[in-house]
């Protein structure tokens, strides 16, 4: 147990890194731990070893954000499973910072008059991804540090779109909704989006899978600025989180005001048990109704 004083009044990242490996005669393929903190399970049954192998990776780092902790006393707990004999917990890396509350009430999918309370529930970072750009390193993240990984290896079929950069006159200007720390300029100054066909456009949607765990309720947030059009209807679009409406007829400038300010929009969605891999779909469609 790792026990740490932390502000009571502010929501936390915490970040665990693992790099599975043989440590004092001990085989990372024999670990199976779970990861606790302040009695809320982070991890659960985790082996390191066998997720960064699905991952192809050498490392990984699990992130969570925590709601604040009232009592200033922050523990996290590293427990070996019982359901393996000599199995072990490990952890080469902890961060703990403190951050802005950067939640809101997400709409929850499919029920249109009905909310998840984000801002009071703790999360797990699944995937964090530059549209249309290239991995942005810690180092270049706007004060957070987070690392915002490329989306191509998570589009779907052979429909992946033109990917874009604003033009140098372009300024990105924030605004008192989007402050800076939300995403940082090399994620709202890149952007993927459908063919210059807006015929061949209409035959199909831009989508990314996602591959996540059932019995959870997940969070899909979309950064958006344009850069390209200036004005209220020439580019409108429908968003669906697994093949339901999400948000009809989104027009970035209608929402923003004006080229080149930031927004970004949460939605929710919960994934059950399926019975074959469970996914989350995001996909974009060209508004029919509206004629942009």
């Amino acid at each position: 147990t790792y026990k740490f004083s932390i502000s009571p009044k502010k929501r936390l990242w915490i970040r665990l890194h693992f790099y599975p490996s043989t440590y004092s005669n001990l085989s990372s393929s024999d670990s199976y731990f779970s990861a606790v903190a302040n009695g809320f399970t982070l991890l659960n049954n985790f082996s390191a070893s066998i997720t960064a192998k699905a991952l192809t990776q050498a490392y990984i780092v699990k992130e969570f954000s925590l709601i604040p902790v009232q009592s200033g006393s922050l523990s996290i707990t590293f427990t070996p499973s019982s359901k393996y004999a000599g199995s072990f917990a490990f952890v080469n890396g902890i961060e703990i910072i403190p951050m802005p509350d950067i939640f809101q009430p997400a709409s929850l999918v499919g029920f249109s008059d009905q909310s998840v309370d984000v801002q009071n529930s703790s999360l797990q970072t699944m995937f964090r991804l530059n549209v249309g750009g290239q991995n942005i390193p810690a180092t270049n993240d706007s004060g957070l540090t987070r690392i915002w990984y490329d989306d191509s290896p998570y589009i779907y079929g052979a429909a992946i779109g033109i990917t874009s950069q604003a033009d140098s006159n372009v300024s990105i200007q924030y605004s008192s909704d989007v402050p800076e720390y939300v995403a940082p300029i090399n994620v709202y100054s890149t952007a993927r989006s459908m063919g210059p066909n807006s015929e061949v456009n209409q035959n199909y949607n831009l989508t990314w899978v996602f591959q996540v765990d059932a019995n959870f309720t997940y969070v899909v947030r979309f950064h958006f600025c344009e850069f390209q059009e200036t004005k209220i209807n020439q580019r409108v679009f429908d968003i669906f989180v697994n093949n339901q409406t999400a948000q009809p007829s989104a027009d970035v400038i209608a929402w923003a005001g004006s080229s080149g300010v930031p927004v970004y929009k949460d939605y929710a969605t919960y994934v059950s048990e399926s019975g074959g891999d469970e996914q989350i779909w995001v996909a974009l469609h060209p508004s029919v109704s509206l004629k942009p």
